[in-house]
């Protein structure tokens, strides 16, 4: 008898790449999510503190944001289950997904190639793909990768790798870095202010409970 578990299911956290035009999402799922996440806030004013009297709580946009964290891949599990791919290439497929992320399509390399052959004076970069860093409903970010570094940690007979730690630093993209037409930017606008509607529910403290008594302050 089939027994069913009341328990919710875990979500898996993701990287998903569009190659825009094409609306075709390419998701990454992460094996294991990682146990941590590192996330630095850089604000954005108009002087740093140096500025003319009463710029000092002027803000230029939202703050630069960055996310660390580090993603383990692990071919154990297919190879015990008899994973034909895993066997042939251990965990070759997915690095190679993650490593993409910063390639040009091969079909735009050659396209330019072709044109600086025959004389093209200016030759426009090509497009990386379009990346969406997510962490459950609540954190669905447009990203660029700022860097990103593997450590593979064992191998098979072959020198496949089979198990590695992926190292991963991420700069949030925002309103500040997007154009209006992107869809980036309106995702990272529906971001903002969802942490507006979130901070709302944080409990908000009497200064009573940190001065002790009525103090004003303003």
């Amino acid at each position: 008898m089939a027994v069913l578990s009341s328990a919710p299911k875990l979500l898996k956290g993701a990287m998903v790449a569009f190659r825009l035009p094409d609306p075709t999402p390419q998701v990454i799922a992460f094996q294991y999510n990682p146990a941590t996440q590192e996330r630095s806030f850089e604000p954005q004013t108009t002087g740093g503190g140096e500025g003319a009297p009463g710029e000092a709580f002027r803000l230029t946009g939202v703050p630069v944001e960055k996310i660390k964290i580090d993603v383990e891949i692990d071919a154990t599990d297919q190879l015990d289950a008899g994973s034909p791919a895993a066997a042939e290439m251990g965990i070759h497929p997915q690095l190679a997904l993650l490593e993409l992320l910063l390639y040009p399509h091969s079909a735009l390399v050659v396209a330019n190639t072709v044109l600086l052959a025959v004389g093209t004076i200016e030759i426009i970069p090509t497009q990386g793909p379009f990346v969406l860093f997510i962490w459950g409903k609540n954190r669905i970010l447009p990203v660029r990768i700022g860097s990103f570094s593997i450590s593979e940690e064992e191998y098979d007979n072959n020198l496949n790798p089979i198990r590695a730690k992926v190292s991963l630093e991420l700069r949030v993209l925002s309103t500040n870095d997007l154009a209006k037409t992107s869809p980036g930017y309106h995702l990272f606008m529906a971001h903002h202010m969802a942490k507006e509607a979130m901070a709302l529910v944080a409990k908000a403290q009497a200064l009573t409970d940190v001065l002790g008594g009525e103090t004003p302050l303003l």
